[in-house]
């Protein structure tokens, strides 16, 4: 991070679903080829081995790049093996956990202090109030829920598709040709068949943007497996509990409630009715 006067982080919403993961790793990464940055390691990691911020060292004789592109996922480390249909299509896909980074392992607020932070927002356009201070470093969101108030000097792309996965490959595809590769393509192919429930015309989450994505997507990388056998797949992982921890499965679908006197919070385990 010394060796760079910018670090720009790609950040989706607290409850970092597959649709908030997938977003962040493929915006950073856009963003990371657009605008000159460079990836640690294989691209095909979206991120290499960037963990926890530590970017390796530039050669004396180099200048220093503008910015270190990171996508961060907002949650710790500890709770990622809960979303089980994001860490079975990045493992499908060969990413390996250790090359993601996590809320609890990068301070967003000591980068913003000393003017080094950068935020672009995707999949949510309002902080929490624990984040309040680093409203002023975001630059641009990308989000699929209705606008609840205006962010002036931002860049802001808020629109009613079924996915903010359906965003990000629009903005992909709009950018440089050779940008969009078959890894970024299959991840985003999978989120948007996911949360639209594979285009079903039936489950009403689909728009013709977000089919017309999923399109485009198998128009330029053929090889990409059938909606259906992608959706299903990722359906059964979304409730796979089984290499899950006791304690694992009653956080897994938290719900939390708090009051003056009260707390409450509702567990639900998932079982096979038949």
């Amino acid at each position: 991070v010394r060796n760079h006067r910018e670090v720009h982080v790609v950040m989706g919403n607290e409850a970092c679903d597959l649709d908030s993961t997938i977003s962040a790793l493929a915006m950073a990464y856009f963003l990371a080829k657009v605008r000159g940055a460079c990836w640690s390691g294989d691209k095909r990691w979206l991120g290499g081995h960037l963990i926890g911020c530590r970017v390796p060292p530039v050669p004396q004789s180099s200048p220093a790049p503008k910015a270190a592109f990171i996508p961060v996922l907002n949650i710790p480390r500890a709770d990622f093996a809960l979303r089980t249909e994001t860490t079975f299509l990045l493992r499908e896909q060969g990413i390996p956990t250790t090359s993601l980074i996590f809320r609890d392992e990068i301070d967003l607020g000591e980068l913003h202090s000393t003017g080094l932070l950068a935020l672009t927002l995707v999949d949510h356009h309002v902080l929490p109030g624990a984040d309040a201070a680093l409203e002023d470093a975001v630059v641009e969101i990308l989000d699929h829920r209705p606008l609840e108030r205006d962010h002036p000097g931002c860049r802001v792309t808020v629109e009613p598709v079924g996915s903010c996965a359906t965003l990000v490959t629009e903005r992909i595809a709009q950018g440089p040709p050779g940008v969009l590769d078959r890894l970024t393509a299959a991840l985003l192919h999978g989120t948007i068949l996911l949360d639209c429930v594979n285009l079903s015309p039936a489950a009403g989450k689909a728009t013709p943007r977000d089919v017309a994505c999923v399109s485009l997507l198998e128009a330029r990388f053929p090889e990409l497996p059938a909606r259906d056998a992608v959706f299903e797949a990722l359906q059964a992982a979304k409730f796979d509990v089984s290499g899950l921890t006791t304690e694992q499965m009653l956080r897994k679908d938290l719900k939390a409630l708090a009051g003056d006197e009260v707390h409450l919070a509702i567990s639900s385990i998932y079982v096979d009715m038949e």
